[in-house]
């Protein structure tokens, strides 16, 4: 057990935990939202410190990050818990699961984790994903900052439902996030994820005014968060509140966990592609094989600097610098 930053102490042993947008107000004995958080006799308690639910070297690509060391590899680590509820999650065996009923924990410390990323072949550093990796934020906190002073990258892939405050304080140590919007309506956001959609665009706009470079996915599903307008002022509002340079990944939805509908059809991916590609420079497929829509063509002269089929990747025209050899634009490509 270790205790948690971001709690506030009140009456009769009772805390409130300023973490997430719940800010959930727990009696002693009680867990928050979250499942991995517990006011332990007047203590918030985190139950996901120096363990992991799941560990493995992925493909930055993976994550999905295009545009941060394409073609690099990332050492990747996730706990159990979420502070989201979506029906359709993808990893609700880890998400949707107690600290405490989960039973495949490996024991680890931040000092082991960064020395196995320093030894990992082609490994750019540490990535903090598969579940909310923001409900295990202090040991993702103290990792990121022994990773960092390893000369180590940070990556952070996230729902983004975080309170301002340890999202300033995390930004210090972490180089890049790929936020899930996952739809641009506030019903779709109650419904679907029990949560709400402001706290997610707020948390957008402060990755986009810090040094961090930003990504974003959209996991498309049929007759939810498909309707072509509604997606047309998603991307609008990226390019205008954060910028034409975010590189915006939209995912083909299959049935997982609480959601049955069909596959999301991939005419309707390529038609939410082709609008989101007048108001934005960078766009991709995920989910389906399409080299195409998977690579990365310079905003300026239109030459393809890095072609994707699935998750194998060639750096055609970028130099060293992240810039397109051709012209020398940098598409907002961190290398």
């Amino acid at each position: 057990m270790h205790e948690a930053l971001f709690y506030t102490k009140l009456e009769n042993q009772t805390v409130r935990c300023d973490l997430c947008p719940w800010n959930c107000i727990l009696k002693a004995g009680q867990n928050g939202f979250c499942k991995v958080r517990k006011n332990t006799d007047g203590k918030l308690i985190t139950h996901v410190y120096n363990k992991v639910a799941a560990l493995g070297v992925d493909p930055v690509e993976k994550k999905p990050l295009y545009h941060f060391f394409p073609g690099k590899n990332i050492l990747s680590i996730g706990e159990v818990g979420c502070n989201l509820r979506c029906n359709f999650c993808q990893n609700h065996r880890i998400s949707q699961c107690r600290a405490s009923d989960f039973k495949g924990f490996h024991e680890i410390t931040p000092e082991e984790i960064v020395t196995e990323a320093l030894k990992t072949y082609n490994n750019i550093g540490i990535a903090y994903t598969y579940n909310e990796p923001l409900t295990f934020y202090e040991f993702l906190l103290d990792t990121a900052k022994l990773a960092k002073q390893n000369g180590l990258k940070n990556a952070v892939v996230s729902n983004g439902y975080i309170n301002p405050k340890p999202l300033k304080e995390l930004l210090s140590y972490i180089d890049a996030f790929n936020i899930d919007l996952k739809a641009f309506a506030s019903e779709f956001y109650l419904k679907q994820t029990k949560g709400k959609l402001e706290p997610v665009l707020e948390t957008l706009k402060f990755i986009a005014n810090s040094n961090a470079h930003l990504e974003i996915t959209n996991l498309v599903i049929p007759e939810l968060n498909d309707d072509e307008i509604q997606f047309k002022k998603m991307v609008q509002w990226i390019a205008s509140e954060l910028s034409c340079e975010v590189p915006l990944h939209l995912s083909r939805y299959f049935p997982q966990h609480e959601l049955s509908k069909s596959p999301t059809p991939v005419e309707t991916l390529e038609k939410l592609y082709d609008i989101a590609k007048k108001y934005l420079r960078h766009v991709y497929l995920g989910n389906v094989s399409d080299e195409k829509r998977s690579s990365t063509v310079c905003s300026n002269c239109q030459t393809t600097i890095v072609t994707r089929n699935r998750y194998d990747t060639l750096l055609k025209r970028v130099d060293s610098g992240g810039l397109c050899k051709n012209c020398g634009t940098s598409n907002n490509i961190v290398y």
